[in-house]
């Protein structure tokens, strides 16, 4: 059975194909053939792909119903620290990538949970990502929700949507601060260069806000926890790196010259709260990976001393 879901743009100028992608787990190039096949409808007409939006427009999105795919389910160890006939939250590892993607073709978290769950999956978002509600990159590591139908589905997007689903995360970002906690309020967008990254940009861009507040200070290094009050792509290491302090081991938004222990950013998704379909409030903590403690007390050894 077919899915609608009903979009409010929030900004103006931006393309509804790209709008659709930057607000679902839909990518660009499907969004853009759901216009093309009549699927997508802007205040109640069909639109071509490259139509721009107006603030405050109604944007419709028929999904396909699920199809079969080449995906294999794998019997790949993943971390499951809450589960229920609606969902399940997994600890996922570094250098775990969430789905299938050119490049990622297996070994991905969708590989595991198809293995896991069998047909138990939502399949709001089709074949290559199904149950998947949100996303962390492949390199942070912690906690994230996935729906095994698609009545959960809904009821925890709208979560994300509403920003009433409570998202911490800890890292350890480059320099120090003079304040021990603050906000960073920086629209996001697609970089106008590299289409693979996103900036701080006024243009095509969506309002983002990160709260932090320091934990502990390492001379050349600061430990953070942050609170996103949004959640877009790469928003936590777009506003770091924005502001001066990128995420330790970002190899995208930090130095060139990244730091080998780390093998990736250093950044953690710990904490989480939302509310079960059933009506309960659920909250789920992390405790922090090996790679992010082992670096913790590496700087500790070096610096501990000159806090």
């Amino acid at each position: 059975m077919s899915e609608k879901i009903e979009l409010v743009c929030d900004i103006s100028g931006i393309r509804v194909d790209a709008f659709i992608a930057e607000n679902t787990d839909i990518s660009r190039n499907a969004a853009a053939t759901l216009c093309d096949n009549g699927k997508v409808t802007v205040n109640g007409a069909s639109v071509k792909k490259n139509v721009k939006l107006k603030q405050g427009d109604i944007v419709e999105v028929i999904l396909p119903e699920p199809t079969y795919t080449d995906i294999l389910p794998q019997n790949i160890p993943i971390e499951i620290v809450y589960e229920d006939d609606d969902l399940l939250v997994v600890n996922k590892k570094k250098g775990m990538v969430v789905h299938p993607a050119v490049g990622n073709t297996d070994g991905t978290l969708v590989n595991a949970l198809l293995y896991h769950c069998g047909d138990s999956l939502s399949g709001i978002n089709g074949v290559i990502r199904p149950g998947i509600v949100h996303r962390i990159d492949k390199d942070t590591s912690g906690l994230l929700m996935v729906a095994k139908n698609d009545t959960a589905h809904n009821f925890l997007a709208q979560q994300i949507k509403e920003h009433s689903f409570s998202r911490e995360y800890e890292t350890v970002v480059y320099g120090n601060f003079r304040e021990d906690s603050g906000i960073v309020n920086a629209p996001i967008g697609r970089h106008p260069i590299d289409r693979k990254k996103m900036t701080v940009t006024e243009k095509n861009s969506r309002y983002a806000i990160t709260r932090w507040r320091v934990i502990r200070r390492y001379g050349e290094f600061t430990h953070l926890r942050l609170i996103l009050e949004t959640g877009r792509t790469h928003q936590i290491r777009v506003h770091m790196a924005h502001i001066g302090h990128a995420v330790a081991g970002d190899a995208v938004y930090g130095p060139k010259k990244t730091i080998e222990r780390l093998c990736g950013q250093c950044l953690h998704a710990r904490y989480i709260k939302f509310q079960h379909p059933n009506g309960k409030e659920i909250e789920i903590e992390s405790e922090l990976p090996d790679y992010f403690t082992e670096f913790l007390d590496f700087l500790d050894k070096k610096y501990g001393d000159r806090e």
